[in-house]
């Protein structure tokens, strides 16, 4: 399979599409388009979140501010998992997510030589590189009982590739760790960063959910919050704290929004401290 992830809305995905059925008739799964504009550290976010519950497979992934600039475009093995996407870091986090081990993250650059359009490589870098990788994981399967998916294999087939070479210094992303204050082993405050916002407003810090598993109230940013485990624990429009499916500590409203409510957007600071901590 090859799966589609951008800030394009609509319809610029359709063009890719389309660019993809002329070379292979692999299936097609998109994973998202209305990702925040612009914005490659919230597609690295969500796509560390979300690539890893698929099996090996392409995955092409545009949000490419730089997109006609001298930024390079890259191919990203990760284990038997491939990323094609621009140089801007989303690639590296979802890459690390998925190999398990930085040791099995190999970069590549493509040769791009001259692209139809300055202003839409989706259509005209990225989506048949991906194409072009599906079809050569495919070949190089062919002799045994479908697609190659080991992550040697994988390895072999980039390196057949005549335009990709190995990347010299691509760019990273590299979310950051919370600090946590801890008197006689407890923790007493946790510094964290606001991560991400989803469409229903709930607040993805960076704070492990671990961390405030177990406590009834913690404190954010100095307001007392209930901690609970769903949002029918507290009544409609009711702010609350959980953690959520991808682990990390949300600052959430039960049928309303929390950005609006905590007053918190991506790179803001947040700090939790727990109930039983005089401020």
């Amino acid at each position: 399979m090859i799966t589609l992830t951008s800030d394009f809305g609509s319809p610029y995905p359709a063009a890719m599409k389309g660019v993809i059925r002329r070379h292979t008739r692999a299936e097609l799964i998109d994973v998202a388009h209305d990702l925040p504009r612009g914005d490659p550290r919230a597609a690295a976010f969500w796509l560390r979140f979300v690539l890893p519950e698929f099996p090996p497979a392409v995955h092409c992934a545009v949000v490419d501010p730089g997109v006609g600039t001298d930024r390079d475009a890259l191919v990203v093995r990760a284990g038997a998992h491939v990323i094609v996407a621009p140089d801007n870091g989303l690639a590296m986090p979802p890459a690390r997510a998925l190999a398990g081990d930085d040791e099995d993250v190999e970069v590549r650059t493509i040769a791009v030589d001259d692209p139809a359009s300055a202003t839409f490589h989706g259509r005209d870098v990225f989506a048949p590189t991906a194409a072009r990788v599906r079809v050569a994981l495919d070949e190089a399967g062919a002799a045994e009982t479908g697609p190659a998916t080991d992550p040697e294999a994988v390895a072999d087939a980039l390196a057949s590739m005549d335009d990709l070479s190995p990347a010299s210094d691509p760019v990273d992303i590299v979310f950051p760790e919370p600090s946590v204050e801890r008197e006689n082993g407890d923790v007493v405050a946790v510094d964290g960063e606001v991560l991400a916002i989803d469409r229903f407003g709930n607040v993805v810090t960076n704070v492990p959910g671990d961390l405030v598993r177990g406590r009834d109230w913690v404190r954010v940013d100095g307001d007392l919050t209930p901690v609970a485990e769903t949002f029918g624990a507290v009544d409609p429009g009711e702010r609350l704290v959980t953690v959520g499916s991808h682990g990390y500590v949300e600052c959430d409203v039960n049928d309303g929004r929390g950005d609006g409510a905590f007053d918190l957007r991506p790179g803001d600071s947040v700090r939790l401290v727990p109930d039983n901590v005089s401020l």
